[in-house]
């Protein structure tokens, strides 16, 4: 069965990773301007840096979770083609055995060139003055799609939708798009569609089947039946 999956916050929540926006809109006691933004980082480049040098320390401690690993396992199934696209900058599902997943909203793992457009490692520390690896320019920027930014992979996740027998969207609070009109791509082409969450998205209406709960119970539970 080919199978994507499209995960948010709430499957890292359980590994100690904060969930994107508060209730008061902020995230990690930042303003959403200040620090996901295009412009934000030209105000405060500096600012920016440390915000993701924080994430990027607080991902690096955490540990995958049980949600993390089921669904690694369901990727190993040869019964079944999963496809993993997360809008999370962590790097669990890599550490709980998943391969091929498209980030599409980047990772804290890798810096940008903001110049040339070249990619590598992030150390632990980034900063504004810090030179490319290619070009040298003091033009570094953390690998991460901001808003007003376009999406990483679009046409490869749109060719996955578009193939999908099975969507499911886990821990996602179907707020942001364009992740929160996948559902819809998916079930035009007769996909059948799953959300499984701590408490409804709005977007829950839109699902054949929804199941609540904390991710580390339902995932596994869902994924066992799949495998069988």
């Amino acid at each position: 069965m080919n199978i994507v999956i499209l995960t948010g916050a709430g499957i890292s929540a359980e590994s100690g990773l904060a969930t994107f926006r508060a209730a008061d809109g902020l995230w990690e006691e930042h303003r959403i301007e200040d620090v996901a933004t295009p412009e934000g980082f030209r105000a405060d480049p500096a600012l920016v840096h440390r915000f993701y040098n924080e994430r990027r320390a607080k991902a690096r401690a955490a540990r995958p979770n049980a949600a993390h690993e089921a669904l690694a396992r369901l990727q190993g199934d040869p019964r079944h083609r999963v496809t993993i696209v997360t809008q999370n900058v962590d790097d669990l599902h890599e550490r709980g055995g998943a391969s091929a997943v498209i980030h599409m909203h980047g990772g804290l793992e890798t810096a940008l060139c903001a110049a040339c457009g070249h990619r590598w490692p992030a150390p632990a520390e980034m900063a504004p003055a810090d030179p490319c690896p290619r070009c040298a320019r003091p033009a570094t920027r953390p690998d991460i799609v901001w808003f007003g930014e376009i999406p990483y992979r679009m046409d490869e996740i749109a060719e996955a939708l578009e193939a999908a027998e099975l969507f499911a969207a886990i821990g996602t609070s179907g707020n942001v798009y364009p992740a929160a009109g996948f559902v819809e791509l998916a079930a035009a082409t007769g996909a059948r569609t799953i959300e499984l969450n701590l408490d409804a998205s709005s977007r829950s209406s839109v699902f054949d089947e929804a199941r609540r709960g904390p991710a580390t119970q339902l995932v596994p539970d869902w994924v066992d039946a799949l495998i069988g």
